[in-house]
């Protein structure tokens, strides 16, 4: 089944030591050991979480003799973030109109509710009608 390239990326947001790597790849690029170094996992499974940050096109890995350096793809991330903009404008609009609505009713008196009359006591021959104690 083929996958598009927003979900992907998105599939690969979705793991926290990915989003920690890409944290750490914001600061500069470095090498795979530096990036393994917090995560108390095996050498193995930080190559497959790089490898399918690669496969997102968030990052890119180099080789420089034996230095492997990894870098972050500021593109892709771009690309998400204007996916993300059309829903945050979205949303910032509707939270507009919501604060106007509010606004708008902390002027107004509070609505004033009808008294009801207040309930019979129940007859204690009355079988319950809650729990069995």
């Amino acid at each position: 089944m083929a996958t598009d390239r927003l979900s992907t990326m998105f599939g690969a947001l979705a793991d926290p030591t990915r989003r920690a790597i890409l944290a750490r790849l914001a600061l500069g690029e470095t090498t795979v050991a530096e990036l393994a170094k917090p995560f108390d996992i095996s050498g193995p499974a930080i190559s497959k979480h790089l490898k399918v940050l690669e496969g997102a096109g968030l990052i890119t890995r180099g080789r420089e003799a034996q230095w492997r350096p990894c870098k972050i793809e500021p593109l892709a991330l771009k690309s998400l973030d204007e996916w993300l903009e059309q829903y945050r404008q979205f949303w910032e609009e509707r939270l507009d109109r919501l604060d106007d609505y509010l606004r708008k009713l902390q002027g107004m008196e509070p609505v004033k509710t009808p008294n009801k009359p207040p309930k019979p006591p129940r007859d204690p021959k009355e079988k319950s009608r809650g729990r069995k104690k």
